[in-house]
């Protein structure tokens, strides 16, 4: 019993973590596309910036985003480092990068991208679905996602696909505040927590049935 509620307050505090990382990417997401527009800078090519950031200098390095992220690097460092590796970039884009590491945010960056794409997404009339598997969506199971979905979420959907290798098995699709989790392994947490909680049923009706007896 001791185990499970350790194990519980595990997953309960990794939950609360990522809620709150995922507030967290989004006000750093609204940010970034706020100065966009005032600063007459158009989405798609703010957002075109930053998928080659990703792809060009932190997919090949995953070094290079830990030490963005590294609170035993020195802000004046991490600045250093984007001003190097970031020489070409557009002074909106440099900022915002420096804004995460002057903040100890870095880890948010790809978190920050996709919101920033569901975003663009939302304001051009489209719905943005965040679709978790634990290996990457083939073009053609997309599209078949994208058409089941199409009546559920009441528009035309946008996915954005996520990778978790912990995830076991089927699909977690998120909409907005709305979770529809397909994943075995919830399935398997769902039934155990039916199975116990069915044994406490079991057990509270003998105990009612033994005080009932005791009592005649």
């Amino acid at each position: 019993m001791k185990q499970n509620t350790e194990q519980e307050a595990r997953l309960d505090a990794s939950f609360d973590a990522d809620a709150t990382k995922a507030k967290l990417a989004d006000v750093y997401a609204v940010a970034a596309l706020g100065a966009c527009d005032s600063q007459g800078v158009a989405t798609a090519e703010f957002l075109a910036e930053f998928d080659a950031f990703v792809e060009v200098a932190c997919d090949p390095f995953p070094k290079f985003e830990e030490i963005l992220a590294s609170p035993m690097v020195s802000v004046d460092e991490k600045i250093r480092i984007v001003d190097a590796v970031c020489r070409d970039a557009t002074p909106i884009f440099k900022n915002f990068l420096k804004t995460l590491a002057k903040r100890g945010r870095a880890e948010l960056l790809r978190d920050v991208r996709r919101r920033c794409r569901e975003i663009d997404a939302e304001r051009k009339g489209r719905v943005a679905v965040r679709v978790t598997t634990a290996t990457p969506l083939s073009e053609e199971a997309k599209a078949n996602l994208a058409a089941k979905l199409r009546k559920l979420v009441g528009g035309e959907p946008e996915l954005f696909a996520v990778v978790d290798p912990e995830l076991i098995g089927g699909v977690i699709v998120r909409v907005g505040d709305k979770v529809y989790d397909a994943s075995i392994a919830t399935q398997l947490n769902n039934a155990r927590q039916e199975t116990i909680n069915r044994s406490v049923h079991e057990i509270q009706s003998r105990r009612d049935s033994f005080r009932h007896s005791e009592g005649n």
